[in-house]
């Protein structure tokens, strides 16, 4: 199989990814509510383990739509897919423990890391909306630790809000590829 074709299949089985970030926006916002209301430890608890079924939960979103939720056994992609999502939860160990000193730092570091981790969904999908996805998730991160910490307490609620709006045109664009012969 090409590299071509596998791309258009993770588009075509997961609809052009938009489940993921839909899923991680519902995460993001309860993680910032938990810091903003509750406590910034409980906080990296929800986002360290609500991550964790981030997966999970878009596979019973796409499942809810119909059609398949998973790339075939064997599907040359599969690895791609969880080398990548194995990055985000050992990189928060680090967002943790700096969220640990310094708590205000968590929710930002984490966005850096999430962010990063999409540049791999670029290969993956075949698809350059997921670089502009990871490029506005590192830099509002980077943003509210180095540049506007008066951002930081809100950094997981903007980030919770363009994951929500980044699924929109996710979705839309497997639409859309789907309609084209």
């Amino acid at each position: 199989m090409d590299v071509t074709q596998a791309q258009h299949d993770v588009r075509r089985v997961y609809r052009g990814g938009f489940s993921g970030p839909l899923v991680s926006a519902v995460i993001w916002a309860a993680a910032s509510a938990t810091y903003s209301w509750g406590s910034p430890t409980a906080a990296m608890a929800v986002l360290f383990l609500g991550g964790m079924l981030i997966f999970p939960l878009s596979s019973l979103v796409l499942k809810a739509m119909g059609g398949p939720a998973s790339l075939p056994k064997g599907h040359p992609s599969i690895a791609l897919a969880m080398q990548s999502a194995f990055t985000v939860p050992l990189g928060m160990l680090v967002s943790i423990a700096l969220g640990a000193l310094e708590p205000s730092l968590f929710l930002p570091a984490t966005l850096i890391i999430v962010g990063a981790h999409y540049l791999t969904f670029i290969s993956l999908y075949g698809m350059k909306a997921y670089g502009v996805l990871a490029g506005i998730l590192v830099a509002l991160g980077a943003t509210a630790i180095f540049a506007l910490p008066m951002l930081r307490a809100l950094s997981g609620w903007i980030g919770a809000a363009v994951l929500l709006a980044a699924s929109i045109p996710l979705y839309l664009s497997h639409r859309a590829e789907r309609r084209t012969p």
